[in-house]
Parts: C-alpha cells; sequence; structure tokens
C-alpha cells in the first residue's frame, strides 16, 4: 500500500498536477482543516476538485478529521510556537481520534494527502502518514 504526500505551495499548477499524475495517485485527500486557502489559487475548495478530475482524471476527498485543531495551527503559526511541541500535540490528537480505526485503509490506499505546506518535514500531512504506516504496516510513504 502507498501513501503519497504533496504540498501546494512554492509550485505551479503545472508541477503540482503533473506530480500527482505521474506518479498513479489515486485519489486527492485533502488533510487541511480549512479548504478555502488563497496561497495558490488552484488549490482553493471550489477549484480544486474540478482541476483534479479535468487534468488527471483523480478523485478528491476532503478529511478535516486528519487536520490540527484551529487552536493548534494559532499557537504554532500565529503564535510562534514549537515544532516539536507542535508535532507531539498532534500526534496525540490523531492518536486520540483513532484515524486508523475511523479512516478505511482502502480510503488511502493509492491516495495523496494534501496540506499546503511546500516540503512534508514541518507538515501534519507527514505526520499523519507516519501514523498510519506505523499502525497499519506495509505502508509505503510517498512525499511528491
Amino acid at each position: 500500500m502507498k501513501i503519497y504526500t504533496i504540498g501546494f505551495t512554492k509550485t505551479s499548477a503545472e508541477s503540482f498536477f503533473t506530480r500527482l499524475k505521474e506518479a498513479g495517485v489515486k485519489k486527492l485527500v485533502d488533510v487541511r482543516l480549512n479548504n478555502v486557502s488563497q496561497l495558490a489559487g488552484f488549490a482553493k475548495k471550489g477549484d480544486l476538485p474540478y482541476f483534479l478530475k479535468a487534468l488527471c482524471g483523480i478523485p478528491y476527498e476532503h478529511r478535516p478529521e486528519l487536520a490540527p485543531t484551529q487552536e493548534m495551527l494559532d499557537d504554532y503559526k500565529k503564535g510562534g510556537g514549537d515544532w516539536d511541541d507542535y508535532e507531539l500535540r498532534f500526534a496525540d490528537l490523531i492518536r486520540q481520534r483513532r484515524i486508523e480505526k475511523t479512516v478505511p485503509r482502502q480510503a488511502l490506499d493509492g491516495a495523496c494527502l494534501l496540506c499546503s505546506e511546500d516540503t512534508p518535514d514541518r507538515c501534519h500531512r507527514r505526520i499523519v502518514a507516519e501514523y498510519l504506516e506505523h499502525k497499519w504496516r506495509g505502508v509505503e510513504i510517498v512525499h511528491l
């Protein structure tokens, strides 16, 4: 089983959609709490599902249960919080949510987790993928 991850900032629409298509992604799973971002026009709630289907034949799904809470985001981004603290808090949250039980494994097989950060090292999509890799076994993570 493969779980892909991708961010949309600091990239062009052409590069973004080409990477998804060439990787063979089966579905894009938006793990942002708020999917109305203005950081990249092609990633807005109303446009992204259309572009994915039209350009790549990939369906879209929004799963905010795989996102941090607004309080966590505000503490980290607006409050100048520490990444290590944020990572621990978010990992604890998804453990409490039992995402390995509430999100069907088949829903993420071949899917790509989307968030805004351009690299996975300081993004919650990596934490979600690594958590599921540990819980489900046999998961390969591919960062696009």
